[in-house]
């Protein structure tokens, strides 16, 4: 019994990755459940034009058959949100004109890609609208402005401020590349949000009377202990704070609110929320789901002319993940938006 022979059907049933065969005649003769799963059912027999319809794959396989020796190809579908992308392999197997299809799921890699891509693309498109400034500013400067003050003191401050746009940039970029490195290290240092929001809120006074607008804290009188990197939180309650303050408008207030949950569903026990209110325009619906997605903006122009980089949200998101925490926003066009920060309550382990 131990010398019965392994039928290729059996073989292909226990390959790991989506498999199936093609014989000479050009017909699917064996495949497994995954490939099922991936293809369809009921195509053994069938020719093989049948389910692999993509001209590449279908090319490989002809070379396959024809003699050409190991192929390779590239199967994409269009299941669920985004598809997925597969590398196929393909091998003759003996001198059968058989042919071995492995489907390796690559869908995350090819993600990833795309990713770095846009990444590069979109810091490439913010650097180079401050960089076109700048050059047309000093070569202005080098020519017909050389001998007008005037003209020289207004483009220098132009200038200027281009470069510290330039500069915010480039330290949100290596903002965010530190926090995504850390983002899987837990913390382990025991912070008390109250201090971390009593100094965010120090910080930014300034800024804050400079456009008439009102900060109003409600922290409690209960300590707020949660495990924490007190630099990191006090970044993500700067950004929150900041961006309230900037797109709450003037002569308006800002309302910053603690209040500790016994049992949240989130956090799965009692959990610190933390919410942060303006009296602004507000935000439509539609932008809430990308709003941490970098670069976004969900208006350019005013976001640009109030100094937002488009990282803000992007790096409070990998902060909040390296913190277990989560962040909920909501919105009433004209009514003003609220950012309410949920983090895991430690309790008092003495």
């Amino acid at each position: 019994m131990g010398d019965t022979p392994v039928t290729l059907t059996e073989l292909v049933a226990a390959l790991p990755l989506a498999s199936l065969t093609i014989d000479a005649d050009e017909r699917i003769t064996a495949l497994n459940g995954a490939a099922e799963a991936l293809l369809g059912k009921g195509l053994a027999g069938r020719h093989y034009i049948t389910a692999l319809r993509q001209p590449g794959l279908v090319a490989a396989v002809e070379k396959c058959l024809a003699g050409q020796g190991p192929q390779q190809a590239r199967y994409v579908t269009a299941a669920g949100e985004s598809g997925a992308t597969f590398d196929v392999s393909l091998r003759p197997l003996g001198g059968d004109g058989v042919v071995l299809l492995s489907f390796n799921d690559i869908t995350e890699m090819a993600q990833a890609g795309q990713m770095r891509r846009d990444f590069v693309a979109n810091v490439s498109h913010e650097l180079r609208t401050p960089l076109t400034a700048l050059m047309g500013f000093i070569e202005t400067l080098q020519g017909p402005a050389r001998e007008d003050a005037a003209a020289r003191e207004r483009f220098l401050e132009i200038m200027g401020k281009e470069a510290e746009r330039m500069n915010r940039l480039v330290g949100e970029l290596l903002s965010l590349s530190r926090v995504e490195a850390e983002e899987r290290v837990r913390p382990d240092a025991q912070v008390d949000l109250r201090d971390v929001l009593n100094a965010t809120l120090r910080n930014l006074a300034p800024l804050a009377a400079e456009r008439d607008v009102t900060l109003a804290p409600d922290l409690g009188d209960t300590p707020a202990t949660v495990l924490g990197d007190a630099d990191q939180l006090m970044q993500v309650f700067t950004n929150l704070i900041e961006n309230a303050i900037k797109y709450g408008g003037r002569d308006n207030s800002v309302e910053i609110t603690l209040r500790i949950t016994p049992q949240d569903t989130a956090m799965r026990g009692a959990a610190v929320h933390v919410s942060v209110r303006d009296h602004g325009p507000g935000i439509d619906p539609l932008h809430i789901p990308r709003l941490t997605e970098r670069f976004y903006r969900v208006d350019s122009h005013r976001s640009r002319s109030l100094g937002g980089t488009g990282l803000g949200l992007a790096i409070v998101k990998h902060i909040l993940n390296r913190h277990r925490g989560r962040m909920r926003v909501t919105s009433t066009l004209g009514e003003g938006a609220d950012f309410k920060v949920i983090l895991p309550l430690q309790r008092d382990m003495s």
